[in-house]
């Protein structure tokens, strides 16, 4: 199983970009749509200066659709990520209720999950994306939220927040129980088109109680501010 979801992300990357926003009507009205879209793919000037990117496709129609994500970063040859292959379908305006598994590698180990969650538009237009996880040795829960700030049509300020805890404490996958990390972001763009955009920025990464020992261990910091210069795009 995990090597299957392994590879499913370059399987469905490569799917959607050759047929991105492509319609394979079986119904005039729903036709059948995918799409590619890298909300981040940036270097930072954090410890190892890293290459990050956060990305997500999905392929379907109005009422059901299967999402890839794919979240993570590269330093030095060493690789982390958390990928999730998800059905979604709308629940109420503005939100989907989405259902699937996870599945997160670092350089040393890797684990599986089931996931449900909720995506959507909460008031005053802030962006969520709230996740459940569950396997037979933890639980966790991740939320990020975005908001985005039109200076101009063309120039958009966008804060963020990444938040992940969990119940039970795993060294090998070096997170701790509780709140294990944060992330804020401030990252200003520039939307040469809707589907091209670079962006500079800053973001804070803090590490806290059992998560903060193990990086500790490994000689890595536990809060960090770095700079940030990126690409975000979509097909």
């Amino acid at each position: 199983m995990n090597t299957l979801i392994k590879k499913l992300p370059i399987v469905f990357l490569l799917f959607t970009s050759t047929y991105s926003h492509s319609s394979f009507a079986l119904s005039e009205y729903d036709p059948l749509l995918a799409s590619l879209r890298v909300n981040q793919l940036e270097k930072s000037t954090q410890q190892g200066e890293p290459l990050s990117w956060d990305a997500s496709a999905w392929i379907g129609k109005n009422w059901h659709k299967v999402y890839l994500t794919s979240e993570g970063e590269s330093s030095n040859g060493s690789t982390e990520s958390e990928n999730q292959l998800l059905y979604s379908t709308p629940v109420e305006r503005f939100w989907d209720f989405q259902a699937g598994l996870g599945y997160d590698e670092t350089p040393e180990n890797s684990q599986t999950w089931g996931i449900v969650g909720f995506q959507g538009l909460a008031p005053y237009f802030f962006e969520i994306n709230s996740r459940l996880l569950v396997n037979d040795k933890n639980a966790g829960v991740r939320l990020d939220a975005e908001y985005e700030a039109l200076f101009t049509q063309r120039l958009i300020l966008t804060p963020s927040l990444k938040l992940n805890a969990y119940t039970s404490d795993d060294k090998k996958m070096g997170i701790g129980s509780g709140l294990s990390s944060t992330e804020l972001g401030m990252r200003l763009r520039y939307e040469f088109s809707r589907k091209f955009a670079p962006y500079i920025g800053l973001k804070w990464n803090q590490a806290y109680a059992t998560t903060a020992d193990y990086k500790k261990e490994e000689g890595g910091k536990t809060s960090e501010t770095s700079l940030v210069a990126g690409l975000r795009f979509w097909f």
